[in-house]
């Protein structure tokens, strides 16, 4: 089967708009600032054998107070510049219940099935509660890049708490394939938005 590595795309990839302790996406391509070392660590782990899927929880579009062709545009100039295999997108918001958005593990499980994705031989990194606990939720073990928000921890504690994507990057390489963990993974349920090359929260 195959192997993975899910990103988070905000604050993983590229630098997320902080206000009051709390990260929001770019509004657009003038605010998109991806991390320096992101392409190299990407290419790292691309070239270990891992796919590279970003599954982003992008709320503000049925928030209304962002278009989804601003997040295409924004995941397209990622997918441009990054080694990346492709987007999944949940453009819902809590009130919706939506079984794709973190920390459900909706995305992950829709992509894992569309592609044989070994979940126990792959890694979730992110830089948010929702992420980890997306994460554990669908099997994988999980990076958490430390970015200082003033948020909650996640329930489940991540296998390991990076400084940077560069750091995250040197620990997955450097892992030992683990045993079996003994998680079920829930039923996938499909979001608005599928796996699509080159296209958060």
């Amino acid at each position: 089967m195959t192997k993975a590595v899910f990103l988070d795309r905000d604050g993983v990839l590229n630098r997320s708009i902080v206000r009051d302790g709390v990260p929001h996406p770019p509004a657009g391509l003038d605010e998109l600032e991806i991390y320096p070392d992101a392409a190299e660590a990407l290419r790292r782990i691309k070239q270990a054998g891992y796919l590279l899927i970003v599954v982003t929880n992008q709320p503000d579009i049925a928030r209304g107070t962002q278009t989804r062709a601003a997040v295409d545009q924004i995941n397209a100039a990622l997918g441009a510049a990054l080694p990346i295999d492709g987007f999944v997108v949940c453009a819902h918001d809590d009130a919706a219940n939506c079984p794709c958005r973190k920390p459900k593990p909706g995305m992950v499980l829709e992509a894992a099935a569309r592609h044989a994705v070994d979940l126990q031989q792959s890694f979730l990194i992110g830089d948010r509660w929702r992420d980890i606990d997306c994460g554990a939720a669908a099997g994988a073990r999980t990076v958490l890049i430390e970015r200082g928000y003033g948020e909650r921890a996640p329930a489940h504690a991540p296998d390991f708490v990076a400084g940077s994507m560069g750091d995250a990057a040197e620990w997955i390489l450097n892992s030992i394939p683990p045993s079996p963990r003994g998680r079920r993974p829930g039923a996938a349920g499909r979001c608005s938005a599928g796996l699509r090359p080159g296209n958060r929260r």
